[in-house]
């Protein structure tokens, strides 16, 4: 096992060495001159030179990208411009809040898709499982900052259920979080549904039934267990996905989050920050991945990790 962890972690390092180039690439083929248009279109000449000088823009693009990693193997992401503040603090000051989102929209997908996929396989084609169907599809075409506007309308606006965003308390938390967990809940509804129905075939599952064993106890506790591998695969991706979707959820309710502070960072031309933020989200998502990998072994003792 430990084996297995050491060697997930060591392949994760190229993947963050690419990240980490990559956004530096992107931000050096964006138009115009990053410094010019931190400072604004009024800037003297000497000043931005001055700035490019500081910031190290003068040098070559490799160049920059082997001091970062050097300057990251110390744990320094460097210094936020327009806040002037280490970029480790700027992201722990906001990274719980988003750990907490998604935390939340997770535990909703994963209930209600579950849930939902349960009754569905176990009533194939019923009126339940058509509507789920139409209902899923929905829930993965709509995009997340329409779903967030839709739901303060109706929630905060006409019912006055919940506050229209800020934190501080759980009802702050809800419409969020069930914004951003629509969309899993619709794939990780579909896929129970598919998974449980093709092992519901399986021999061992007839001959427990032919033992006599109650519905309830058939599905949770022989044939449940048996369908978690691609429900729990999908549910470690989705985790990275609602991530990815905290931007724009966070942005909608003014939820103080990693993603908001990415944005705020993208208008100030904080590429800097931006680039701490990205490689943090490359981070979780190489451990939710490992993560996920390990509990195969737990799932099923057939799936080794060696």
């Amino acid at each position: 096992m430990l084996g297995f962890i050491t060697k997930r972690l060591l392949l994760a390092i190229p993947t963050i060495l690419g990240v980490i180039f990559i956004v530096m690439l992107t931000i050096e083929l964006v138009p115009g001159d990053p410094v010019e248009l931190m400072l604004g279109e009024h800037a003297t000449r000497e000043a931005v030179e001055k700035v490019r000088t500081a910031l190290g823009l003068d040098k070559p693009l490799i160049t920059r990208y082997v001091l970062y990693v050097k300057n990251l193997a110390r744990g320094d992401m460097g210094r936020s411009i327009r806040e002037n503040r280490e970029v480790t603090q700027e992201i722990s000051d906001v990274w719980p809040a988003t750990v907490e989102l998604t935390l939340a929209a997770m535990l909703i997908a994963i209930v209600l898709g579950v849930s939902v996929g349960i009754i569905s396989a176990v009533k194939p084609n019923s009126w339940f499982d058509n509507v789920n169907r139409v209902v899923s599809l929905l829930g993965l075409s709509m995009p997340v900052f329409w779903t967030g506007l839709v739901l303060i309308v109706i929630f905060s606006f006409w019912l006055r259920l919940f506050p229209i965003g800020g934190t501080g308390s759980f009802k702050h938390l809800v419409l969020p979080a069930f914004t951003l967990s629509l969309p899993s809940v619709a794939m990780i509804s579909r896929m129970t549904r598919s998974s449980l129905l093709e092992v519901l075939k399986e021999d061992y599952v007839r001959t427990a039934k032919a033992k006599g064993l109650s519905p309830r106890v058939v599905i949770l506790r022989h044939a449940l267990k048996n369908a978690l591998i691609p429900i729990v695969t999908l549910s470690g991706l989705q985790t990275g996905q609602l991530m990815g979707g905290a931007i724009l959820t966070e942005t909608v309710f003014g939820w103080p989050g990693l993603g908001r502070l990415m944005v705020r960072a993208i208008f100030a031309r904080d590429y800097i920050l931006l680039q701490g933020a990205v490689l943090v989200f490359a981070l979780a998502f190489v451990v939710i991945n490992l993560l996920v990998d390990l509990s195969y072994s737990f799932l099923d003792p057939r799936v080794s990790t060696q």
